[in-house]
């Protein structure tokens, strides 16, 4: 595979990761085109792994000689590196490592996120991306050297429907925001016509019970009732529990008493 259709082939997809995610499309294709020898490294061959991580992938992985530094001295060592059933998958794969970092660190590659792309050189390099001490240097100069920085920026096409998106995005959460305002504002208003008719319901229970008149004349006031009947200001002795109280209260003031003398 030619440089130009290496590019042509992972640009869109680094560009499609750093809108999403904010890792510079320039150091994703420095990277894979360092780490895999524009696609043609045995790594790549079998196992699609264009940046040389190690671990299990998607598709198992697969046991491959590296060069390691110790300090400015290389040495050879067997290492087992993930495999993936395509490119889609190691470039999300990488992004992930360098969102996510390390379980001891998982800040660790931060410092990618959003920045130019030598200052995303040099902290994928201080994270311990790699060992190699021109790890930066050998970045920087792909990069330069076939002006990968153009896709750290977008198009005006590509800002317009960038602008697109999130206006869109932030009117759906616009929308979802009043919905949910809205059941709220429904739930409130159906809570409040319930307790409104308990309310109603227990005012006609009390009125009712206010108006009844009991089957006879309750004990506590039947002092106040035969007072005065014996007064003879009382000839009829039904009446509601209302009229009992009153004539009751009447008694224990001595008004009925006073009126009989």
């Amino acid at each position: 595979m030619k440089p130009s259709e290496f590019i042509a082939k992972l640009a869109p997809i680094a560009a499609q990761d750093m809108r999403q995610y904010g890792v510079p499309a320039s150091l994703t294709l420095a990277q894979a085109i360092l780490e895999s020898n524009w696609g043609t490294s045995g790594l790549t061959q079998k196992a699609n792994n264009l940046f040389g991580i190690k671990g299990t992938g998607p598709a198992g992985s697969v046991t491959m000689q590296t060069t390691e530094y110790r300090g400015q001295t290389p040495y050879t060592t067997q290492a087992s590196f993930r495999k993936y059933n395509h490119w889609h998958e190691s470039v999300a794969d990488h992004t992930r490592l360098i969102l996510n970092g390390t379980r001891d660190k998982p800040q660790r590659y931060h410092g990618v996120l959003g920045a130019d792309y030598k200052t995303a050189a040099t902290e994928i390099w201080r994270g311990g991306y790699a060992t190699d001490p021109n790890y930066p240097k050998k970045l920087i100069s792909i990069i330069e050297q076939h002006s990968l920085h153009q896709y750290d920026v977008p198009s005006p096409e590509e800002e317009e429907r960038m602008k697109i998106e999130q206006l869109t995005a932030e009117l759906q959460k616009t929308q979802e925001q009043v919905r949910q305002l809205n059941e709220q504002y429904a739930s409130a208003m159906k809570l409040l016509t319930e307790q409104g008719n308990a309310i109603k319901q227990m005012n006609a229970r009390l009125k009712a019970a206010e108006t009844e008149k009991p089957s006879k004349v309750p004990s506590w006031a039947e002092p106040a009732v035969q007072a005065a009947k014996q007064a003879g200001v009382l000839h009829d002795p039904e009446g509601s529990f209302d009229f009992y109280r009153i004539m009751t209260v009447l008694y224990r003031l001595g008004i009925i008493h006073k009126e009989s003398k």
